[in-house]
């Protein structure tokens, strides 16, 4: 197929090579003119995804026009914050019989919405899709096997995009549950910026477990109130991303908690940054969405108040532990 990438971040960057290792016609369309030139002539992106070669047969433009209208493909690989901008630039191109599969991983902050509601709200009804779960850029790029989910509400365009993105180091599975994909993909940041903080204060191995076991239920008590399936909690775009964005050295939402932890201020640590941490603009979405539906997330609020009310991580810990006692089962219920 011809496939266009919108966003060369790392994660762009990799799917791009991926589509490609499927011997698909790929684009890759990176936003500023200047650093497509410097992609283009390198052939490695230096600021996101280094070490790792781009393969000459994949375009490389900054066009949207191009891009959108050239391929049946389009994967939008941009942040959530900017995810309304590019969709409003696509709705004045020829954009209705395409595909469109969203990687990205964040609630929108105005309107509370996730990236297929944003996608529906602007470019109204098309064919869309959703590709969630443990999946580093570093990691993927370099073939180490992986696994993910693609949901769409179209069992049969599910499958589909399942088949375009399936190689034998990427495998994909298939679920029309596109509301739990999306909340799980973007409140498991969240829940990441709280174990890197833990790890800033180096609390230790069985503070971390408790988090993420909590964490994991409070993802699933948003969700099953919103009307997603609490068995998608339990698959890969739940659990298994929460683990490896709440473990790994590469996820940079558990970077932005360890700096938390280790007494940094939020605006010092995202001035050190090139690349997006999700996490920290999902924070105040998830804490409006936890507000507007009245579910009980107290890890949630807790990474609020550090990030947005600046409080000390020691004390909200303090707070977590001084809640009081609960039935386990009462909590696990919805």
């Amino acid at each position: 197929m011809r496939v266009s990438v919108l966003g060369a971040g790392g994660w762009g960057t990799t799917i791009a090579l991926l589509l490609n290792d499927r011997k698909n016609e790929v684009i890759l369309w990176e936003f500023f003119p200047e650093y497509a030139k410097v992609l283009d002539l390198q052939r490695e992106n230096i600021k996101f995804l280094k070490g790792v070669k781009i393969p000459g047969e994949i375009r490389i433009t900054s066009d949207l026009k191009d891009a959108v209208e050239t391929s049946d493909l389009i994967v939008l690989a941009v942040p959530s914050h900017i995810m309304r901008g590019l969709l409003t630039g696509i709705k004045k191109l020829n954009y209705k019989k395409k595909i469109f599969v969203s990687v990205a991983k964040g609630v929108e902050q105005d309107t509370l919405m996730t990236m297929s509601q944003v996608a529906k709200d602007v470019l109204g009804k098309v064919k869309f899709a959703v590709l969630s779960g443990p999946s580093h850029a570093e990691e993927v790029s370099r073939k180490v096997p992986t696994t993910v989910t693609i949901a769409s509400r179209n069992i049969k365009l599910a499958r589909q995009v399942q088949e375009m993105f399936f190689t034998n180091y990427f495998r994909t599975y298939n679920t029309k549950d596109v509301l739990g994909v999306e909340l799980g993909g973007s409140i498991k940041n969240v829940i990441a910026i709280a174990a890197g903080t833990l790890d800033g204060l180096k609390t230790g191995d069985n503070t971390k477990a408790a988090l993420m076991t909590r964490g994991l239920a409070e993802m699933k008590r948003l969700g099953v109130s919103m009307g997603a399936d609490k068995e998608t909690f339990f698959g890969l775009s739940g659990i298994g991303d929460l683990i490896v964005t709440c473990e790994s050295r590469h996820s940079r939402n558990r970077y932005v908690g360890e700096q938390l932890g280790s007494g940094k201020k939020i605006d010092e640590i995202l001035k050190s940054m090139e690349m997006v941490a999700e996490g920290v603009k999902t924070t105040l979405s998830i804490y409006n969405l936890a507000k507007k539906h009245r579910v009980e997330m107290p890890i949630v609020n807790e990474v609020y108040e550090v990030i947005y009310n600046k409080k000390d991580p020691a004390v909200s810990i303090r707070d977590l532990m001084s809640r009081s006692p609960r039935s386990e089962k009462d909590l696990l219920k919805k």
